[in-house]
C-alpha cells in the first residue's frame, strides 16, 4: 500500500458496503493491511461462552477493520466525501479537500 490519505482522528463516509453512507471518525488505521476502524461502523457481535474471568459471557460487540478504500474524508465544509490533495503552505505539508479547497488539518 501507498502513503494513506487517512488519518487517525479523520471524519470519514464509508462509500459502499452494509454502512453506505454512515459517517464516523477513524479510531484507528493499519497502513500495512490497507485497513482502518471506523467509530460507529461496520460493528460485529462476538458470542462469548462464560469463563472465570467472565463469568456471564454474553454478546460483545465492536467495530471491525474494513478497507480503506470503502471510506473517503468527509469534507469540512459539507460532510460529502471527497478526494485529499497533498498541499505545500507556508512552508509545510498540509492536506487539503479537492472538492472545497479547505484545508484539512494544520
Amino acid at each position: 500500500m501507498g502513503m494513506a490519505k487517512i488519518k487517525k482522528g479523520d471524519d470519514v463516509v464509508v462509500l459502499s458496503g452494509k454502512d453506505k453512507g454512515k459517517t464516523g471518525s477513524v479510531t484507528q488505521v493499519m497502513p500495512k493491511e490497507g485497513k482502518v476502524v471506523v467509530s460507529g461502523v461496520n460493528m460485529i457481535a462476538r458470542h462469548r461462552k462464560p469463563t472465570q474471568q467472565n463469568p456471564q459471557g454474553g454478546i460483545d460487540r465492536y467495530e471491525a477493520p474494513m478497507a480503506i478504500s470503502k471510506v473517503a474524508v468527509a469534507d469540512p465544509k459539507s460532510g460529502k466525501p471527497t478526494r485529499v490533495r497533498i498541499e505545500e503552505k507556508d512552508g509545510k505539508k498540509v492536506r487539503v479537500a479537492v472538492k472545497s479547497g479547505e484545508t484539512i488539518d494544520g
